[in-house]
């Protein structure tokens, strides 16, 4: 996917038809929605950000965030707002060519009530991923921040041609309020995987592990809002050093300005440069993000490395969703639920 440009035109139509105004909570915005399972890992073999006549150097992106109750202003602001500006910005100040830009919504691998615990939008290069994000279904509840659910679909099933044509990794944000793990080690575990994305016969990930592993593919960076940020913080560093950024969520309407600055750095950008060239609040707020990133330039990917991460990617062939259906079957939930109480069963009878 990635075809056709993205307009700010189209945003504005795609705003007025969808009643979304400044006021507009993520209630309102997404409480009628339904798990679509069009989104929904387990139907889903591979997500493609493809060159093409309109993007001939595409550049992936994904943007991850957590979709529990207590972000729903998050939701919010990336709906309104910040989707929008990110992919108006990239077009302006060209931190990298041809984006096509991902969304993932994320809760955890055993929130069952809520359908999924991964949700993921086509690679787009225009307004189709903001039409694609407005489908989504937000709820659930955490404990940590599953990022590590959005880096191991980014891993196995996504095929990038920027890295497998021209060594050139794509970029992986992901934003949420809770620490990074337990700090005793947090894995992702064979059942989470097999639950979430229908991949028989994995092994158990540790968080650092995964995002070494995804790290092959994308330049991953964390971003972390919240109440709590301070703490959280201490907890990411371990995992992703000198790869996160605080915002606090009274200036979570400046998450675009840091991603932006992010892949500039990236790019080989000096950081004095990259926070002169915004004023206002809106410099304050990414001189603070920026004060704990620490990142070298990218360095091209050889084609031996390209082909051994695509070689990588998941070998397991998944269902189609069927034209007709719109929604996740109503017996979704209880399937999940007998699942969760059979592993359960096994694991204690041990």
């Amino acid at each position: 996917m990635g075809h056709g440009s993205y307009k700010a035109s189209d945003w504005q139509r795609l705003k007025k038809s969808k009643g979304m105004k400044a006021t507009s909570t993520a209630n309102d915005i997404f409480a009628q929605n339904k798990v679509n399972e069009k989104f929904v890992p387990k139907f889903i073999s591979v997500r493609e950000s493809r060159d093409s006549e309109d993007s001939p150097e595409s550049t992936p992106i994904i943007v991850g965030f957590d979709a529990t109750g207590s972000m729903g202003y998050l939701a919010a602001e990336i709906a309104k707002n910040s989707l929008n500006k990110t992919a108006t910005m990239i077009l302006e100040k060209r931190p990298v060519t041809d984006p096509h830009i991902m969304c993932a919504a994320f809760t955890e691998p055993t929130s069952s009530g809520y359908g999924n615990p991964l949700q993921v939008t086509q690679f787009e290069a225009d307004i189709r991923v903001v039409e694609q994000l407005l489908e989504f279904s937000l709820g659930g509840g955490n404990m940590y921040s599953y990022d590590a659910l959005v880096w191991y679909f980014a891993w196995k099933h996504t095929s990038i041609d920027s890295l497998e044509k021209r060594g050139k990794k794509g970029f992986l944000f992901c934003i949420g309020d809770e620490i990074g793990d337990d700090g005793k080690g947090y894995i992702l575990s064979s059942h989470n995987i097999r639950y979430t994305f229908g991949d028989e016969y994995s092994p158990n990930y540790r968080t650092r592990e995964l995002a070494e592993l995804c790290g092959k593919k994308y330049e991953i960076f964390h971003i972390i809002t919240g109440s709590h940020t301070g703490a959280s913080l201490k907890t990411w560093e371990p995992l992703l050093p000198g790869r996160n950024a605080v915002v606090e969520s009274e200036n979570i309407q400046y998450v675009s300005e840091v991603m932006i600055s992010i892949m500039q750095l990236v790019g080989g950008a000096a950081k004095e440069s990259v926070i002169s060239q915004w004023t206002g609040d809106a410099r304050a707020v990414v001189e603070t993000a920026l004060s704990t990133i620490d990142v070298k330039p990218s360095e091209p990917v050889s084609a031996e490395e390209a082909a051994a991460v695509k070689a990588e990617l998941s070998p397991a062939a998944k269902p189609e969703p069927a034209p007709e259906s719109t929604s996740v079957p109503d017996n979704f939930k209880e399937a999940q639920k007998q699942e969760k109480q059979g592993f359960l069963s096994k694991l204690f009878s041990k």
